[in-house]
């Protein structure tokens, strides 16, 4: 599909992922509570304005249950919960999960081949 056709779901979804994957690997190491107050405010949002209507409320059903609560202590809290949900996803989509204990290098610091410097 060319470039300046409107997204469909999936590419809202890749562009999605690494956006939130991208603001997880810049969230300060420790959150203060006002900026964990935002990220949970954020993440309620998110789940309602989400254009993918069904993708949106299946994400804010899965965030209401009490063991998956966003994380939003600190950098490394946040990130590893949030590549669990990006895995949630890719299990229904049936595509592999990601190691999670890679996020900050993916995300973060870069592939440690260098191939990102």
């Amino acid at each position: 599909m060319p470039d300046d056709c409107p997204p469909d779901v999936n590419a809202i979804g890749r562009a999605t992922w690494t956006f939130l994957h991208s603001v997880a690997a810049q969230y300060p190491d420790q959150a203060t509570p006002a900026q964990q107050v935002e990220m949970l405010s954020f993440l309620r949002i998110f789940s309602r304005v989400y254009p993918c209507w069904h993708c949106a409320e299946d994400f804010r059903v899965w965030i209401s249950k009490t063991e998956n609560e966003p994380k939003v202590g600190g950098r490394a809290e946040f990130g590893n919960w949030l590549c669990g949900a990006h895995n949630e996803v890719n299990v229904k989509l049936g595509k592999p999960a990601f190691d999670c204990a890679l996020w900050q290098e993916r995300w973060r610091d870069g592939w440690k081949d260098g191939r990102c410097d």
